[in-house]
């Protein structure tokens, strides 16, 4: 695993450039990439989220494209649309900006649902079907999508299968007074993001992911990676828990953690450092629970305290 730990460190530090003091938020970015899932990036305006979604791009060297979601916006400004060609006198396929490496879906909760509903397909099958036809997206394909989760009006709150098709959700937060400091200094004459280029390439993408594929996780630790995801959908204060996808995001994602730590086996400390950013967003709190301002990490919490970790030798 040291190539795939190698791969993390050139990412990191390039990435660290630009987004000052968000280490554990770019691990989870860098996971999900390798898990080649999808990641949303919930925070308050100007933490840096699109700055993020960028400096990303711009390190992997693949093709980027950005969708800036509005109330407006069509299920053909995402995917594309058939022209007829009037000189061939059939109809031709224009794609659409989903047909990106890495796409960035900025304020994709300002979307109508049908709009939204027209990045399922390609989030869960890598293909998006337009008039009949299926056209297979690039590869690696990852989305980032980026939301604010107090600017309610004007907003549609992403469904429940969409939120499932998102890997891990990324919080940023506020910057401490030592890293603002350091941003202030950085964008003084320019944009440190303006000095950055490729670090990787979409073949060492891909060839990490395979390589994540390979670490290995001991029957102990799968169930307990099953046992946890099975505590959300029977607890009092959740009324929809975690689906099977759920589980397997979990599974991949600490396999990804492991890798970039440069084991070759995943610990049941990868599974407790990745639940809340895995399974929180797929779970709905009841009405009642909401009432007493109980939230969906405080119940993965409560789950993880409850549920004995296991023991025992996890290498293979």
């Amino acid at each position: 695993m040291t190539d795939v730990k190698s791969f993390g460190e050139t990412l990191f530090a390039n990435l660290e450039k630009v987004v000052v003091g968000k280490r554990s938020a770019l691990e989870l970015i860098i996971t999900g990439l390798l898990c080649q899932g999808h990641v949303l990036i919930e925070d308050v305006p100007g933490v840096g989220k699109t700055i993020m979604a960028r400096t990303l791009a711009k390190s992997l060297g693949c093709s980027f494209n950005r969708l800036q979601f509005t109330p407006d916006m069509l299920p053909s400004d995402v995917t594309g649309v058939s022209i007829f060609n009037q000189e061939l006198r059939k109809f031709e396929f224009r794609p659409g900006p989903i047909f990106g490496q890495v796409v960035l879906a900025d304020e994709i909760n300002r979307a109508t649902p049908k709009t939204q509903a027209a990045l399922l397909e390609a989030m869960d099958e890598r293909q998006v079907t337009v008039d009949g036809a299926t056209h297979a997206l690039p590869s690696p394909f990852i989305v980032l999508a980026t939301q604010n989760p107090i600017e309610y009006e004007g907003t549609f709150p992403l469904p429940e299968a969409q939120l499932d098709r998102f890997l891990v959700r990324v919080r940023l937060g506020y910057p401490s007074m030592l890293d603002e400091i350091v941003v202030l200094e950085q964008q003084q004459l320019r944009h440190p993001i303006q000095d950055i280029g490729a670090v990787i390439d979409a073949e060492q993408v891909l060839a990490a992911a395979e390589a994540v594929k390979t670490v290995f996780v001991a029957p102990t630790v799968k169930r307990y990676i099953i046992e946890l995801v099975h505590r959300t959908r029977s607890h009092s204060d959740i009324y929809l828990g975690a689906s099977p996808r759920g589980s397997l995001g979990l599974f991949r994602a600490a396999q990804a953690r492991a890798a970039l730590s440069g084991r070759a086996h995943v610990l049941p400390d990868d599974i407790k450092a990745l639940a809340q950013a895995v399974l929180a967003h797929r779970i709905i709190v009841n009405p009642a629970a909401r009432l007493r301002e109980v939230t969906a990490e405080r119940i993965i919490q409560e789950i993880m305290l409850a549920v004995p970790v296991p023991g025992g030798t996890f290498a293979a």
